[in-house]
């Protein structure tokens, strides 16, 4: 088992090619009336996105801010075209048997016999140049994630609170 923290995972999402994937997204589920509305829509809450620093106002190139109502929505969209397009053939061809994710923390079990946890983290690396994720390996056949202590027997996985 090893997890994976995608770091600063907000600060480093591309708005423009977040509002190209959802503007893909939107126009399979819908007509482009409706998708170009929803697009403008995301577009000018996601141009809104400003901080302060030392008595400055910046307006940053990149990310979207966490507290933002709609930053979840945004990452959600991002992840999704990624796992998509990229995490699933990795999860094929690695030998992965489970995959799970919450925001950015993510949670894999494989096989250790066919495929070295390095491998798993050195294919995931290159996923995005944004993105670095961060591994955790498992340590006496356990593994924390979300506050749950996983436990990996020979026939069974024991889950218990962290």
């Amino acid at each position: 088992m090893i997890t994976f923290d995608i770091k600063d995972l907000y600060a480093n999402i591309l708005m423009q090619e977040t509002l190209r994937i959802a503007k893909t997204v939107l126009l399979d589920n819908n007509n482009e009336h409706t998708s170009k509305q929803i697009i403008t829509l995301l577009e000018v809450t996601l141009q809104q996105n400003y901080f302060s620093f030392c008595n400055n106002i910046y307006q940053p190139e990149k990310g979207i801010s966490v507290g933002s109502f709609i930053s979840n929505t945004v990452v959600e969209i991002f992840l999704q075209d990624l796992e998509n397009k990229h995490l699933k053939q990795i999860l094929h061809a690695q030998n992965i048997t489970f995959y799970a994710r919450y925001v950015n923390d993510i949670l894999l079990i494989y096989n250790t016999k066919h495929t070295p946890p390095e491998i798993i983290h050195s294919h995931i690396n290159k996923v995005h140049p944004n993105l670095q994720f961060t591994p955790t390996f498992e340590h006496n056949n356990s593994i924390s994630f979300l506050d749950l202590l996983i436990i990996q027997h020979p026939t069974q996985i024991e889950i218990d609170i962290f």
